[in-house]
Parts: structure tokens; C-alpha cells; sequence
């Protein structure tokens, strides 16, 4: 059984889009290199990462983080699972800011893992990018997007392309000098040629995203 590495050769992730897509080395050059952060190498907890991810969604950073350290401070742990989130009833739970659609996903990703339906990080390393979305989509609260985000950012998968990130879809126009954003599957066709290597595509294309004078503030993206 294939294992998957965590992390990739971003020297040769740069060579190879530069080659198959000029204008995008074009903006690699502007930018410069991108060298992602070490999360890479470090272990983590996939149902802790789903969690955290449910409650950051639709929030900003520091409202987020707030009820973060207070549903960690109920639990009396830093990480969530199972048996910690399951310290705490729903009151307890909805006085700490989390709101009923957020404690609803909370309890279905509670209830999957003590029933083994969550992946390890060990199963993980042996599955294919669309089998670990498979796994986790069911989640309530979790959809295909905020898989992709650990698969790019957690897991090092070299070859994710999110192809309903409006930051990326935006950089994808500025880049290329479209009229309008390509629709996900005008993306999907366009990242063709960029492959294997997709993932470091779309960092640059959140960069360029986000150089645009027009953009206020930074892409948000979940696990970053």
C-alpha cells in the first residue's frame, strides 16, 4: 500500500510551473519563493484540526480564537475529541460562544470518532486525496473545501487544487487577464497543466490574489 509523504520539493514545484504555465512564472518571479511553514513535519490530531476548523468558520480570527480558549478552558484540555468535548453538556458548551449549528457539528464529529469513522493520521498517510474528502465530508459542518485546506496545508498533499476558493479563482483572473473569474470547472481545466504540482499553484495564486489593489483584506483560509 502507496504511502503518501507530507511536504514536497517546492524547487521543483517552482521549475515545473514556470515551464508548463509562462504567465504564472511570470508572478512567481514578482513574488519570489514561498516556503511553507513547518506544519508539514509536525503530527497532528485530525479530529482536533476538524474542530478547531468548525469553530473558526464564519468568524474572524480573534473572535474565533476567543471561544476557542474558553471551550478549551470548559473542557479543561487544549485538544478536542471525543471524550473531552464530551466533558461538557450543550449549555455549558453554547455559554462559551459556540453557536447551535456549530455545537451540532461538534457533537456529529464527537460522535463519528467514537465510532472509528475518522481517519488517523496513520490511516491518513495511506489514502488518496479524494478518499480522505470521502471520509470527512460526511462531517456536519465540514465540507469539501475545509478538506482540501488540511490536505494543502496539514497533510503536504502536493496536487490540491480547490477549485471553489474565490481567492484562488481570483488570481487565476489577474494571472491569465480574464474578463471574469473562471467558473471551478474552467479552473479544473486550467490546472490541468499544473499538475502535479497544484498545490503550490494556488499558494501563488493566493498571493496574487491578495496583491491586487483592489483586495482589502487577506484570503481567509481555514488551517492556515
Amino acid at each position: 500500500m502507496a504511502r503518501h509523504a507530507r511536504g514536497f520539493d517546492t524547487d521543483a514545484a517552482a521549475a515545473h510551473l514556470a515551464r508548463r504555465d509562462r504567465k504564472l512564472g511570470t508572478w512567481m518571479r514578482r513574488i519570489g519563493p514561498i516556503e511553507p511553514d513547518l506544519r508539514w513535519r509536525k503530527r497532528f490530531d485530525p479530529v482536533d484540526a476538524l474542530a478547531r476548523a468548525i469553530l473558526y468558520q464564519q468568524l474572524s480570527g480573534k473572535a474565533a480564537a476567543t471561544i476557542v480558549g474558553r471551550v478549551e478552558a470548559a473542557i479543561e484540555s487544549p485538544r478536542f475529541h471525543c471524550d473531552t468535548l464530551g466533558r461538557c453538556d450543550d449549555a455549558t458548551l453554547r455559554g462559551c460562544g459556540v453557536s447551535g449549528n456549530k455545537l451540532l457539528a461538534l457533537r456529529d464529529l464527537a460522535l463519528r470518532e467514537s465510532r472509528g469513522e475518522i481517519p488517523s493520521l496513520t490511516q491518513m498517510a495511506t489514502m488518496d486525496n479524494d478518499a480522505v474528502i470521502d471520509a470527512l465530508v460526511p462531517v456536519r459542518g465540514i465540507g469539501r473545501w475545509t478538506v482540501e485546506m488540511m490536505l494543502m496545508f496539514r497533510l503536504g498533499r502536493p496536487d490540491v487544487l480547490p477549485v471553489d476558493d474565490l481567492g484562488v479563482r481570483k488570481g487565476a483572473q489577474r494571472v491569465h487577464r480574464l474578463e471574469v473569474m473562471p467558473t471551478p470547472r474552467e479552473l479544473s481545466a486550467m490546472g490541468e497543466r499544473w499538475g502535479p504540482y497544484r498545490t503550490y499553484a494556488s499558494f501563488y495564486l493566493w498571493r496574487v490574489a491578495d496583491a491586487d489593489a483592489k483586495a482589502t483584506t487577506p484570503t481567509k483560509r481555514s488551517q492556515d
